[in-house]
């Protein structure tokens, strides 16, 4: 780890994979060290978005594990500064070293951000039901909850295509499982034992000139194998806002590296791609989607759902209820993309969730080209009761086959996953 900061109060490390770990010492480390971790965990439960989250904590060390909020601030006018900190007051946090040196610029969304929450005062100290959350350590998954998820089995398969009008496929897909110490690409199909490892499922669509489409949705896809096993376990604890705070990383940091690549090469300009992905840790899938690929979840005896929102004009006029399915297939700006890694855009804001695994449940993983052929009950109809034919071929597959024979235009790309 790189050291950042070491003074008389505390020891600032940024790990390799970015994060903060801030080991407090000197007079009153432990009450400061306390303190900060509760404000920083009180914030997250009211909702900011500028402070850093809590990814791991030591308290035998003394030690804060945090997500990185960027540079310090150099220079800002006292009017603005004092805004920020008045912001923060909105949330229910005092923070009393109220000065520039606390206040950091975010470039991943352009967002200033406050630091430092060791001498910080929440402000109504009567929100009991928050220190119940806080005392019984509700952010970390349970040992014995880890334990019995051990014996559930995941089984997949993935497929792509070309489908019939595009000469080449900038779809793919990834299958992969790791711990702390092994890392493997699974086989496009298969069934396994969870035990201790995490295991990811993903699908990306790229897009842009030649063949920068391709380049671009394989390099998102090999971010996961990356930036995911690093943080593996996070540190001493499994805390389910800090996997969260993992798949947001994944992707700013994804959509920063694939807007450098194309403003340095003139045949990967505004080059980008759409990811979609799930992430299996001990009992629980971790989402996390940008673009118009999509995840459907279908849980055990009940209908189909699309987990995620399309990020496009129609998808947006599709959640607020003004189109219906019939309706946004037919409608000119489908395909009209407002947000994607990459791509020229400024800031991405990926939609990130959580579901606890069941056995029974199953999640569809596609890209368009598999929407643009099937409608969402030919989706459902396919991997919970296909035809007698249909049956005959793995649940991926028959998405993409049945996509393309029925009029998709693009190419098509399925991941099915199933707890069982």
């Amino acid at each position: 780890m790189q050291e950042a900061k070491n003074t008389a109060r505390a020891l600032v490390r940024i790990g390799y994979d970015g994060s903060v770990h801030k080991f407090f010492k000197a007079a009153h480390a432990e009450e400061r060290f306390e303190n900060e971790l509760r404000v920083l965990q009180y914030l997250e439960h009211r909702g900011c978005e500028f402070v850093p989250r809590v990814l791991g904590f030591d308290r035998e060390q003394l030690e804060l594990v945090t997500s990185n909020c960027g540079q310090r601030v150099e220079q800002m006018g006292e009017e603005k500064m004092q805004g920020i900190f008045a912001e923060l007051e909105s949330f229910g946090v005092r923070h009393d070293d109220p000065y520039l040196r606390n206040i950091t610029y975010r470039q991943s969304d352009g967002r200033f951000c406050v630091i430092d929450f060791e001498f910080a005062t929440i402000l109504d100290e009567s929100d009991t039901s928050y220190k119940v959350k806080v005392d019984s350590d509700s952010n970390l998954v349970d040992q014995t909850e880890i334990e019995t998820a051990k014996s559930l089995r995941l089984k997949w398969s993935a497929y792509t295509d070309c489908g019939k009008v595009r000469a080449n496929n900038e779809d793919d897909f990834m299958t992969v499982g790791f711990d702390a110490g092994d890392f493997v690409y699974l086989a496009r199909e298969g069934e396994v034992t969870t035990g201790d490892f995490d295991y990811v499922f993903a699908v990306s669509d790229g897009m842009g000139g030649e063949r920068s489409g391709e380049f671009a949705s394989r390099f998102a896809l090999d971010n996961i194998t990356k930036l995911l096993p690093r943080r593996y376990r996070l540190s001493l604890v499994h805390n389910r806002s800090g996997m969260k705070d993992c798949l947001r990383d994944l992707f700013l940091g994804t959509h920063m590296q694939l807007t450098m690549l194309g403003a340095t090469y003139d045949e990967g300009r505004n080059m980008g791609a759409t990811m979609s992905l799930l992430w299996y840790v001990a009992g629980w899938f971790y989402f996390g989607h940008i673009g118009d690929s999509r995840i459907y979840h279908i849980p055990k005896g009940k209908p189909m759902y699309q987990l995620t929102v399309d990020h496009t004009y129609v998808g947006w006029l599709r959640s607020k209820g003004e189109l219906n399915e019939r309706e946004a297939r037919n409608h000119p700006r489908k395909n009209v993309l407002t947000q994607s890694l990459g791509s020229g855009n400024q800031f991405v804001r990926p939609q990130l969730g959580e579901i606890k695994a069941e056995r029974g449940d199953r999640f569809v993983l596609v890209t368009d080209g598999v929407t643009d052929g099937l409608w969402d009950r030919r989706i459902e109809e396919m991997v919970t009761e296909p035809n007698t034919a249909a049956s005959q071929m793995l649940p991926g597959t028959r998405l993409v086959e049945l996509a393309i024979e029925e009029g998709s235009r693009d190419n098509a790309t399925a991941v099915v996953v199933e707890v069982i």
